[in-house]
């Protein structure tokens, strides 16, 4: 039975949500990549004063944002309103895997409102001293088919964003490919940095995927940086795209070469100000 506080969300978001046009669905075209950025890399700023963050990205020339999971105190409507007065666009709107479980027609109106094509949620909740488990990820599958085939009805397609944990030995590969390999309704977005903390080679994976990795999270590694498996890792071994470990280059050649649109920035270091613009350089030098 739903919850009176979850019948409360469902009717607001439907509300609101019912004067939004049906995003895109990911079926449409295929278009040049875009290049973006997930809000988290300013949420110090945005804490602070959200029209002058919201400013700011607008300022280095992006269109496209992801986020939405956090509104920083303010109401969502005028969340909302400083977006559409910068010019931003909520392509993916943020989720959470309680959210999906437990009331995914919610995440819908969510997407419908903003405008998304996307929900992306970042993390499965496991029991980290034992670590991510078989079950864990089973139970992440039944989730996200059952959430997916309701958003995909809806016209939004629901991504996972793995976080390297998902790296443990199963079978002949990893926790992910199985992952992969069940998950029917619902696509992934590779955050490349926790593919390498993960000990992966992003490269080597978006080509063993062709077509499951319909976005990216793009931010480097400092060189040097220790491999983990827990999905955790310093923030301020975030660098300037093109300086780290990470193959950025390579990357994003195969993911254009497979036609993934949505290229995120993310940078969680404190110096995200001034490392942004210049990834966005390196990005567009790429396409030179």
């Amino acid at each position: 039975m739903v919850t009176s506080i979850k019948k409360t969300s469902m009717l607001r978001w439907l509300r609101i949500a019912l004067m939004m046009p049906i995003a895109l669905s990911a079926s449409s075209v295929s278009f040049a990549h875009e290049i973006g950025i997930q809000l988290y890399s300013v949420r110090n700023q945005m804490e602070q004063d959200l029209p002058s963050a919201f400013n700011q990205i607008n300022q280095w020339g992006i269109k496209i944002v992801e986020g939405g999971g956090a509104l920083y105190g303010h109401p969502v409507e005028e969340y909302r309103n400083q977006l559409l007065k910068n010019d931003l666009q909520i392509v993916s709107v943020d989720a959470s895997f309680e959210e999906l479980r437990d009331n995914p027609i919610a995440v819908v109106y969510k997407a419908r409102y903003f405008g998304s094509r996307f929900a992306t949620f970042y993390w499965i909740p496991h029991d980290g001293a034992k670590g991510f488990s078989l079950e864990d990820a089973k139970g992440a599958i039944e989730v996200m088919n059952k959430a997916g085939k309701l958003l995909k009805e809806n016209g939004i397609t629901l991504q996972y964003h793995a976080h390297g944990y998902e790296f443990l030995p199963h079978g002949n590969g990893t926790l992910l490919d199985y992952m992969l390999e069940n998950v029917e309704h619902a696509a992934f977005q590779m955050d490349v940095y926790w593919m390498k903390q993960g000990g992966m080679d992003p490269t080597q994976l978006l080509q063993k995927y062709p077509g499951r990795f319909l976005s990216l999270h793009l931010k480097d590694r400092k060189i040097g940086t220790k491999n983990s498996t827990n999905g955790a890792a310093d923030v301020e071994t975030n660098v300037i795209l093109g300086t780290g470990d990470v193959g950025i280059a390579s990357v994003v050649a195969e993911a254009k070469k497979q036609g993934i649109r949505y290229f995120f920035l993310e940078d969680e270091s404190s110096r995200v100000i001034t490392q942004v613009p210049e990834s966005i350089k390196y990005l567009k030098a790429l396409d030179k």
